[in-house]
């Protein structure tokens, strides 16, 4: 029977290990998500729509001579033609949403307690909005970054549920 609980114990931890470590990474890549999304920020704050229009022009040329129809290079353009309207907005989202994914992601990192509740919060806003958004603009990339975040979540719960375990059990004496 000790060998069979030695076992269980083993296998438990080596899923815990592998789970752990798909946590942490997983926190990195949310991580660097939050500052790519600072960056784009800052850019659409310094960077005029027109000199971000022109850029696009230049960088789609090539590509609309040889497929006048090709889907990416008229989305780049749309977005960037838009720009006039909805810049400063986009720059404060993506500015906000940047700075709440990287102090989410140091706290969670560091296993601070409080990080716990605020990566539910906004995570799960992040997910609403997302599926939110998908029933009027569905978008294979907008569903796998809400699968992702999911699974963010389910891991976070997972780390969280395990801390709360440690902190409950009594101190051995």
């Amino acid at each position: 029977m000790r060998e069979e609980q030695r076992r269980e114990v083993e296998a438990e931890s080596s899923d815990r290990d592998l789970l752990d470590k798909t946590f942490n990474i997983a926190l990195i890549l949310k991580g660097l998500d939050g500052l790519l999304e600072l960056v784009g920020g800052f850019l659409l704050l310094v960077i005029s729509p027109d000199t971000l229009n022109h850029l696009a022009e230049r960088l789609t040329q090539h590509e609309l001579s040889q497929d006048p129809k090709d889907f990416w290079a008229h989305h780049l353009l749309h977005l960037t033609g838009n720009l006039h309207h909805t810049q400063t907005f986009g720059a404060l989202y993506l500015l906000t949403h940047g700075v709440v994914k990287l102090v989410i992601v140091v706290g969670l990192l560091r296993r601070e307690h409080w990080a716990y509740y605020v990566a539910f919060v906004f995570l799960g806003g992040f997910v609403i909005y997302q599926i939110y958004r998908m029933t009027y603009a569905p978008s294979v990339g907008l569903a796998l970054l809400t699968a992702f975040d999911l699974f963010v979540i389910w891991l976070t719960w997972r780390e969280f549920a395990r801390m709360r375990r440690a902190r409950l059990r009594p101190a051995p004496t």
